[in-house]
């Protein structure tokens, strides 16, 4: 896959804007998954060009840490916490449900970009536990018959939005 012109030109914005930083790298790649929603292969050489950084080094960055990512996310970024307290509370029946129902592997996006199910190590809201987050919001105590009702008010908000 080959980025468009319009985005290398704008990771090569960002790279300068941060060259005389002692340390900008995570700085740089937070700006840039913020701003295209993933950090292709592509776009690490990019970056490894502008900042002569190694591309192994970009690719243990964002490899190591998991609110970035080489894949494009959904709109809706569903975050199951399976840390401990929401794990023993069942939040993998949860996991599953929603990748169940939405048809995609945990992990994976579904085919019209709405939606990313990823498995998160705790969102710090164990005393609501089972929680999920999505975008940031946090659902508490969640179960899995609320899940097809969370995906249907969200597609539902999807449509008032675009309708």
């Amino acid at each position: 896959m080959t980025i468009k012109e319009e985005a290398k030109k704008e990771v090569i914005a960002i790279c300068a804007s941060h060259k005389d930083e002692p340390s900008p790298l995570m700085v740089i790649l937070e700006e840039i998954q913020k701003k295209l929603g993933y950090i292709p292969l592509e776009v690490q050489e990019v970056v490894s060009k502008e900042m002569g950084i190694p591309v192994a080094e970009i690719y243990g960055v964002v490899t190591f840490y998991n609110f970035f990512s080489l894949t494009p996310k959904g709109k809706y970024v569903v975050g199951v916490c399976l840390g401990t307290a929401c794990y023993v509370k069942n939040s993998q029946q949860i996991i599953d449900k929603f990748a169940q129902s939405l048809g995609i592997e945990i992990g994976g996006t579904t085919e019209d970009g709405l939606f990313t199910v990823d498995a998160v190590r705790c969102i710090g809201a164990c005393a609501l536990a089972p929680s999920v987050s999505i975008n940031g919001r946090v659902y508490a105590k969640v179960t899995p018959t609320e899940v097809d009702k969370i995906i249907a008010d969200l597609r539902k908000k999807e449509e008032t939005a675009n309708g």
